[in-house]
């Protein structure tokens, strides 16, 4: 007899979040910025393995993956719609502008309204959709009224352009200031077991019910690989360190959702079997304090 999760694919082990309040996603998704060129910028060194990344994330039950206009720039998206189009019912895909490229790891804040609108059309077009489940404002531009700047997408919003607004980088503060002028659905930090700067804005987005994307959620590699701190601990539960670090995210919060991102499919893998991962409170202590 196969178990309803397992038919769903192992990320369903992760739980659900309803993003929005009515777009159900597994709690483990998968980002997609990895799948581009070195430095974000340009094509995949192995585009075959790209898609296949993408196709196998479907496959293992990742039912939420995050993008944006800038990585390649559009070539993520143009990816995504490659491999997966026509998408599954079930997979809700949200994209991001606000930073301009003009080369590898460069990135430049630009948040007016008739751009903002220009990328969101921009979007549509490239992942071949009707409307853009989640639309993130990528960084908040400080040159620009905050109001200007998610009123415009509000707008879109209201046009069925796009169903819900995120945001990206933003303080308590600046998550308030934002929810006066339109709903939130989700706020992307970075965020890691050894890196929780957005300590309190994750309480926050806990308190109000909003989807916490945290990127980078193994630190940027430093919680990966042989030299991790947690390797000893992973050994001694028979995982990976990037397995024990990822089921330490979920078991963080109920509005956690780990957007790990790799180019390769093993690495996709070892990804999503973390949702099969359950941690005590004294193993989910050991992990915070170790690496606090």
């Amino acid at each position: 007899m196969t178990d309803q999760h397992d038919a769903a694919g192992p990320a369903a082990l992760s739980g659900t979040f309803a993003l929005g309040g009515d777009l159900p996603i597994h709690r483990l998704g998968f980002g997609a910025m990895r799948i581009v060129g070195e430095g974000v910028w340009g094509p995949p060194r192995d585009r075959d393995e790209a898609l296949a990344v993408l196709r196998r994330a479907v496959e293992l039950g990742v039912t939420f993956i995050d993008t944006a206009d800038s990585y390649g720039p559009q070539i993520s998206e143009q990816l995504i719609r490659e491999a997966l189009h026509p998408y599954p019912a079930d997979l809700v895909i949200g994209t991001k502008a606000g930073f301009v490229r003009t080369g590898p790891g460069l990135w430049h804040r630009l948040g007016r309204p008739e751009y903002l609108r220009q990328q969101v059309e921009m979007s549509l077009r490239t992942l071949g959709l009707e409307r853009i489940d989640l639309f993130q404002l990528h960084r908040i531009d400080p040159e620009v009224p905050l109001a200007d700047q998610l009123g415009e997408l509000a707008d879109l919003r209201a046009e069925g352009k796009i169903g819900h607004i995120g945001l990206s980088e933003v303080s308590v503060d600046e998550l308030s200031a934002a929810r006066a002028i339109a709903p939130i659905a989700s706020v992307q930090n970075q965020y890691a077991p050894s890196f929780r700067d957005s300590e309190d804005v994750l309480e926050q987005c806990e308190k109000d019910g909003i989807a916490f994307l945290p990127w980078a959620p193994v630190d940027r590699g430093m919680l990966a690989g042989p030299d991790s701190p947690l390797a000893a601990m992973a050994a001694e539960r028979g995982v990976t360190p990037v397995q024990l670090a990822l089921a330490w995210l979920l078991h963080r919060s109920p509005v956690m959702v780990p957007i790990p991102g790799t180019s390769r499919v093993a690495h996709l893998e070892e990804n999503v079997a973390a949702a099969a991962l359950r941690l005590s409170e004294e193993e989910t202590e050991r992990i915070g304090s170790h690496l606090s």
